[in-house]
């Protein structure tokens, strides 16, 4: 289907990007997406609840469009609104925005009222989509979090409802073909994009605000409602690609500056270093923590990023350097601080700021740092009681208690003299309420800006920010870096669910300064596995050791060979992740993962399996000239090739490459 500029006057062609169109039905009110005068989106509607009633815009008899321009952080274009209007329903209002340079549509739903009250809006509505691309399409799961070991997926699409967190791709792993959905503010709502079809066609897209499920959210009960006179929703990327892995990136860049960022962007060298929940947690002692310092200056001496510098990160238990707890006595805290400094290494600290561990102690009248305030008084509240997962009940953000709590707590530790801080289960302070503290705040997400805020200002941007387990997208404001999986450690299944998370989030190292590959763990495993572990690190960004290095160990010596050879530094420097090569892996992983850098390109290839295995690559998917002449070396072991036509890597047992390729001249 094709609609020209000289359609019926009801049709308004409204272009943007690269020959491309947003299409808008006034009669109907409906809009359609275009892209080379192919029809990809058509009959697009919107919906939304209000006080208990739904409503779609094909309820309302009347529309009209009104243009104006617009100058935001996507730059220069035009904003189009689609009013549609009835005498006893809520004045529905789809914004639209477009820009000559971007190759998307960015759209917001509006309601008009009074007295609304809604935790359902849904801007996207499409009612038939074609991408284009071939019979066998995917559809790929975003987890909203990296929580309890939740793993991204590519799923065939079929007439089975796949409804992923965030952001919804469809798309051709063949071709690369895709359409990409998905929100760029995440201050409000949870938002969630549901996906089915039939062989090579969409017959289900959805886009919609109000996104609520316990093993995805981990929310026990319903979004919570907005209220007011006008109700917005977030805005919605939409976006179609001929490389589904350009979209993705494109949508990250597009959600960086549409939301910005809270804590000041990080511009000193890619992080490296340590952290002690790799293998001594629980058991960490002044001693452990002082002898990984030791052989940080002894062992590993060139193992600095740009800046000379390394982070020595003590995880949980470090409360065991304390008598009496903040409160008490810190001077072993601090001895440790000073030692880092000595022998030029940068100390570190954790901490959990929106959860109660203690929450089953018979003593009710437990008091929270830092005020009067009993943890009792704090919990967040549900309509099943009260939000408890990972062993720990999730504090309300906007509780006064809260906030003093989290002041005393980051106020100790500036004092101190830490510069990174890793936080964990943020996501704790996302949980849908029944009622927070502020009555002003109804919804998971806002109770999250708050949290978040009160930690970006006690911290006043004086230390390094890492987000462990936390919201993917809403967290990107706050940190500098971010876990893109749940825990990991040292095995090769290790290494193949961190790079699950890699294989579809990888775009993610354009929301926040770092993503990251979890603690690196090396002790007693195979050769091969250690050097598949260390090169997820490296394409993921910065490199974060977990072994006990308060003792010797034979292994050790490989390790400090890899990491301090100068092109692991050069690599480390960017400090972006690497894109998956394909991916059509499931819930499984990709086994090759290319990053283009200005003079030549980086491919790293696995092999997740105990026995050998084979690979091969067509020089063209890896987006190289496929009749040009190619020079690659591997990284870590210094073996040479030369690439022509089609790239071959063999294993004896698992492993991983990591080859550094250019044009051979």
């Amino acid at each position: 289907m094709f609609i020209s500029t000289k359609a019926v006057a009801q049709h308004k062609v409204l272009p943007f990007g690269n020959n491309e169109a947003l299409v808008i039905n006034i009669a109907k009110g409906t809009y359609s997406i275009r892209c080379k005068n192919n029809l990809i989106i058509n009959g697009t509607t919107a919906a939304f609840s209000s006080n208990g009633k739904n409503y779609q815009t094909n309820y309302y008899a009347k529309h009209s469009l009104v243009t104006s321009a617009v100058t935001d952080k996507l730059g220069k274009g035009k904003h189009y609104t689609l009013i549609s209007e009835a005498a006893d329903k809520p004045t529905m209002l789809q914004h639209f925005y477009c820009y000559p340079n971007r190759d998307f549509v960015v759209t917001a739903l509006e309601i008009q009222g009074e007295s609304l009250s809604s935790n359902y809006m849904a801007p996207v509505m499409v009612g038939e989509a074609d991408l284009r691309a071939g019979t066998k399409l995917s559809t790929l799961f975003v987890p909203y979090d990296n929580d309890t070991f939740i793993r991204y997926s590519s799923i065939k699409l079929s007439d089975k409802d796949n409804t992923s967190a965030e952001v919804g791709v469809v798309y051709d792993s063949v071709s690369r073909k895709g359409l990409i959905i998905g929100s760029l503010e995440h201050d409000v709502w949870k938002s969630g994009v549901t996906t089915a079809g039939t062989t090579g066609k969409i017959t289900k897209l959805q886009a919609w605000a109000g996104y609520s499920d316990v093993k995805v959210t981990r929310d026990s009960m319903s979004h919570g409602y907005l209220s007011g006179n006008s109700i917005v929703s977030p805005k919605m990327f939409i976006g179609y690609f001929n490389d589904w892995r350009d979209g993705l990136e494109a949508y990250g860049k597009a959600g960086s500056l549409v939301e910005g960022r809270y804590i000041k962007p990080w511009t000193k060298a890619t992080p490296v270093g340590w952290n002690s929940w790799g293998v001594i947690a629980e058991h960490l002692t002044y001693d452990k923590a002082a002898g990984v310092v030791d052989f940080f200056d002894k062992q590993l001496p060139k193992f600095r990023n740009e800046d000379g510098k390394a982070y020595i990160d003590l995880d949980s238990y470090w409360d065991n350097m304390t008598r009496g707890g903040l409160n008490g006595d810190v001077s072993e805290l601090k001895d440790f601080v000073a030692y880092c400094h000595s022998k030029n290494l940068e100390p570190g600290v954790y901490w959990a700021p929106f959860t109660d561990w203690g929450y089953k102690s018979t003593d009710k009248n437990r008091k929270a740092e830092g005020g009067d305030y009993k943890f009792a008084d704090m919990w967040t509240k549900t309509a099943k009681g009260y939000h408890n997962l990972d062993g720990a009940r999730a504090l309300d953000p906007t509780h006064p208690g809260t906030k003093q709590r989290i002041a005393f707590v980051i106020g100790k530790l500036k004092e101190c003299g830490f510069k990174m801080i890793k936080i964990d289960f943020l996501g704790h302070g996302a949980a849908e309420s029944t009622k927070f503290y502020d009555p002003k705040i109804t919804t998971g997400m806002q109770a999250y800006r708050i949290g978040m805020e009160a930690i970006t200002d006690a911290l006043d941007n004086q230390m390094l920010v890492y987000a462990a387990i936390s919201p993917s997208l809403a967290t990107a404001k706050y940190a500098h870096m971010r876990r893109i999986a749940c825990d990991s450690w040292k095995s090769i299944k290790d290494t193949h669910y961190t790079l699950n998370a890699v294989t579809y989030g990888w775009w993610q190292t354009y929301l926040y300064d770092y993503i990251d590959a979890d603690h690196l763990v090396f002790e007693k495993e195979t050769l091969g596995a250690n050097k598949a572990r260390l090169v997820s690190g490296l394409i993921s960004g910065p490199v974060i050791l977990g072994d006990d290095y308060s003792k010797s160990a034979d292994w050790q010596a490989q390790v400090a060979k890899w990491l301090q050879l100068p092109e692991v530094k050069t690599l480390i420097k960017s400090g972006k992740a690497f894109k998956p090569v394909d991916g059509n892996a499931g819930d499984g992983t990709a086994q090759a993962f290319i990053r283009k850098d200005a003079t030549c390109w980086y491919l790293a290839v696995f092999n997740y399996q105990k026995k050998a295995a084979d690979l091969q690559l067509d020089l063209k998917r890896l987006g190289l000239n496929p009749t040009g002449n190619y020079h690659a070396v591997e990284i870590l072991d210094g073996k040479q090739a030369i690439l022509s036509k089609q790239f071959n890597a063999s294993f004896t047992a698992e492993g991983a490459y990591l080859f550094k390729i250019t044009a051979k001249k």
